[in-house]
This record gives C-alpha cells, structure tokens and sequence, in this order.
C-alpha cells in the first residue's frame, strides 16, 4: 500500500467520524421505525445461525468471528448496537446478528472498506430509503468514527 492511499483511507475515516461525531441526532418518524423492526425480524428468521447474546464477548477481527459462523455460532455483545432507536433492544441483537452475518457472506473485515462492504450488501435488501439511511449511519459512520477515535462513540443515528 502506497503512502498516498494510506493518507486517502485515513482521510475518507475521519471525514465519514466527523460526519457522525458532529452530527445531530436524526428524528425517525415511528412508521420508519415499525417498517425497519419488521424488516429486522423477517431477516432474524433467515439467520442460520445461533445468535448468543453476552455483556463481554466480542470479537478482535473477522476471521475470529467467522470460525465461529461456520459453527453455527455467533456471539453479539450487548455494547455492539444502540438500543435507543428500536422499541425492544432485541432489534438491536437482530441488527447485530445480521451484520456480522452479512460480513461473513461478503468475506469483509471489520476496516472502512469492509463496512461498507457489509453495508452495501445490506442496503440491497431494505424495504427503504430512510432505512438504508439509517443502516449508513450505524454501519459506516458509526464504524469510521470508532476507527477513527480508537474506541466506540456514544451510539445515534446521524442523517448527515
């Protein structure tokens, strides 16, 4: 990898951190919320996997996950998700299952590139703009600024 790219990678991070860190606290109006719970659910049944909930588990990198993704396996730690956008946190479990699932289908890690990645083949599947909105933000944006600051931001959904 070239010093350019690296500058390139480094700058699309903190300008995506920014855009989540600086941002304001989207509104959700409650149909979007009720379409993107079903939504949610109808994926959660899809899922061939045991989804473990922990307060401590979580995984360093992809390939850890993955291993256990061939098991059947995967543990989805309670900090990994904002609760405060679905009505039950158990959305937010599902959220989680499903895409660390889909970083498994699409053989990404847990980079800048791979989010989007996982994004990407999830925002293939969504019911709607708003929610793919929404997706973007806890995906990408909240991923970059986590790479960016070395450490998880207070969870919201930005509509930069």
């Amino acid at each position: 990898m070239t010093l350019t790219k690296v500058k390139t990678i480094s700058y699309k991070v903190k300008t995506l951190a920014q855009l989540y860190l600086e941002g304001q606290p989207a509104q959700i109006s409650d149909q979007t919320i009720a379409q993107l719970c079903d939504w949610l659910m109808n994926e959660f049944h899809q899922l061939p996997l045991n989804l473990q909930f922990s307060d401590y588990m979580r995984y360093d990198n992809a390939e850890a996950m993955f291993a256990d993704i061939e098991q059947s396996h995967l543990w989805v730690s309670a900090d990994s998700y904002d609760s405060s956008v679905y009505p039950n946190p158990i959305y937010g479990f599902i959220f989680q299952g499903m895409h660390d699932y889909d970083h498994y289908l699409t053989d990404s890690d847990f980079s800048l590139a791979g989010e989007i990645a996982a994004y990407n083949f999830t925002a293939k599947r969504v019911p709607s703009l708003e929610i793919q909105k929404i997706l973007y933000s806890e995906i990408v944006l909240r991923s970059a600024a986590y790479l960016h600051l070395g450490y998880a931001s207070a969870p919201k959904i930005v509509f930069p």
